[in-house]
């Protein structure tokens, strides 16, 4: 999958890349830098549909990911693009119906890049992250909660492809 001496690139999908997809990038670039792998692992995110394309995240996601240490504020949403699937090594899904999605626009040859996000937790497998957009705070916490958990995991996986402790 990872081209040998090229980076290994992670793109994270939501529907509309405000709330769920950039907090999974924050937590998944902030994981590859304190492992000292930003050359070696590149991070972006994007959504299924362009609602919300230029904007930055949700305040209520960026806040939450402060009170953590995670910086969203320069992240902007963007939809996802044919060249992406050609592009990043994972291609991974908040949920179900956005995996579907991506399955739909992905040519058969890259299908075997995507999958969910929670494929990689310890605590989630198996679940979807939910949307917190229309809910309080605490949805945006459990959302961190489990980018946390995915995130260590994700990273484990992707240090033991490229052979690095």
């Amino acid at each position: 999958m990872t081209r040998i001496g090229a980076p290994t690139w992670v793109l994270f999908v939501c529907m509309g890349n405000i709330c769920r997809s950039p907090t999974a990038e924050g937590v998944f670039r902030h994981a590859v830098a304190s492992a000292g792998l930003e050359s070696k692992i590149r991070v972006d995110s994007a959504g299924t549909h362009g609602y919300h394309t230029g904007h930055p995240p949700d305040r209520r996601a960026q806040i939450a990911a402060e009170r953590r240490g995670y910086d969203l504020a320069n992240l902007r949403a963007r939809q996802v693009t044919d060249r992406d699937f050609a592009k990043f090594d994972f291609v991974l899904a908040m949920d179900l119906d956005n995996l579907s999605t991506l399955k739909q626009l992905a040519p058969a040859e890259h299908h075997a890049k995507l999958g969910l996000f929670l494929e990689y937790s310890s605590a989630h497998w198996g679940a979807e992250v939910p949307d917190p957009y229309y809910g309080g705070a605490q949805g945006f916490e459990l959302v961190l909660d489990m980018a946390e958990d995915a995130a260590a995991g994700l990273l484990e996986h992707i240090k033991k492809k490229l052979g690095v402790q």
